[in-house]
């Protein structure tokens, strides 16, 4: 197994921990993974509820608890800390400023085409930028967009599939469409990218996303040409995940069955585990009254049915009667609370016994 490389950095272990909020991966976590030797994701979604207490605006909350979580992961880790950053949320800018400024590893952005992402580079700036798309024709628009208008080609593209927890940038037909699965992606979102890597003499290292929970996963993902994986359902439940007992809980009494989609306040399809608050959705319990964060471009308090950010944060805290958890399709595989290191371990371990293995049989 090689390491990763992003720009200049270079992950020990090539594993990336996706980023979850609301909440849910903060510093505990992403700094946990980072010592291992991974990548480790804040998710940014969400922090001005999690440190309203700090500011006069939800806004300068998101801007304080940014900085806060950063601060923290610097003095827990020494290892690549990243941060996740929706372009969905109508503070994307101050939050990729604010990342940038406190010299934050790297930027993840997705839910949407980051394709001024590169606008926000300062002189001097050290952070890595790295969109996550679902689709070859997405990576070379990225490409060809940073390239033409900012000179700046991405440090790494996570390719995030069907199979993902969260939001998915899929239509509702695609999800199951065996031509959308990421087995298919990794292919050709490598071939396109080996496009702009010859041209440009750039490494442009592809990472594989999505329903990805073991070391075989992770071997067959490198097998087709990833150089790492993203993983983030497999680390919730573990002692470093940020998130309230509850919320791990839930996905260790998952079943198959409990891993549904919906269809998100964001505009997008997403997966989640069904519950009490979902169901009260259904039903049309949940409507808000008003729209106190304006956190969404894409949300009108009006026609959603819930708001996502107060719902999300309730399940971060553990109320899962008014909030619900976000899930990849292979979440209900999790038994018990373990530490980010056996994970790591398991998945290193599984990874090299399934290559062995395959060398063995060649």
């Amino acid at each position: 197994m090689t390491g990763l490389k992003i720009g200049d950095l270079t992950a020990r272990v090539p594993i990336i921990q996706g980023g979850m909020g609301v909440g849910i991966s903060l510093s505990g976590l992403a700094s946990a993974v980072a010592n291992q030797g991974g990548v480790g994701v804040i998710s940014c979604a969400g922090l001005g509820l999690i440190y309203r207490e700090k500011a006069r605006s939800y806004m300068d909350s998101c801007i304080f608890g940014l900085k806060e979580e950063i601060r923290k992961s610097k003095e827990k880790s020494s290892g690549i800390v990243g941060i996740n950053i929706m372009m969905a949320l109508t503070n994307f800018g101050d939050m990729v400023k604010t990342a940038i400024a406190e010299k934050a590893d790297v930027i993840f952005a997705g839910a949407g085409l980051p394709l001024d992402l590169p606008k926000y580079r300062t002189d001097g700036c050290t952070t890595k930028l790295v969109p996550i798309v679902s689709s070859a024709r997405a990576a070379k628009i990225i490409c060809e967009k940073w390239k033409t208008l900012y000179n700046y080609l991405p440090d790494l593209i996570v390719v995030e599939g069907p199979k993902a927890g969260g939001h998915l940038g899929f239509k509702m037909n695609q999800i199951a469409d065996p031509e959308f699965a990421i087995e298919k992606l990794i292919p050709q979102v490598v071939k396109e990218v080996a496009v702009f890597e010859e041209k440009y003499n750039q490494e442009i290292p592809v990472v594989a996303a999505g329903g990805i929970y073991s070391g075989e996963d992770m071997y067959r993902m490198m097998e087709l040409g990833a150089k790492g994986v993203q993983i983030a359902s497999r680390f919730v439940t573990t002692e470093e995940c940020d998130a309230d007992i509850r919320f791990k809980n839930s996905y260790i009494k998952a079943e198959v069955d409990n891993v549904e989609i919906i269809q998100s306040p964001v505009g997008m399809p997403g997966r989640a585990l069904n519950g009490t608050f979902l169901e009260k959705v259904k039903l049309g319990l949940t409507r808000p009254k008003t729209c106190p964060y304006d956190c969404l471009h894409t949300c009108d308090y009006k026609v959603v049915p819930y708001c996502i950010v107060v719902s999300l944060y309730n399940a971060y805290k553990g109320r899962m009667d008014k909030g619900y958890a976000f899930a990849g399709s292979n979440a209900y595989l999790s038994t018990r609370i373990s530490t980010v290191k056996e994970v790591m371990d398991d998945l290193i371990t599984k990874f090299e016994e399934t290559k062995a293995l395959k060398l063995s049989i060649a």
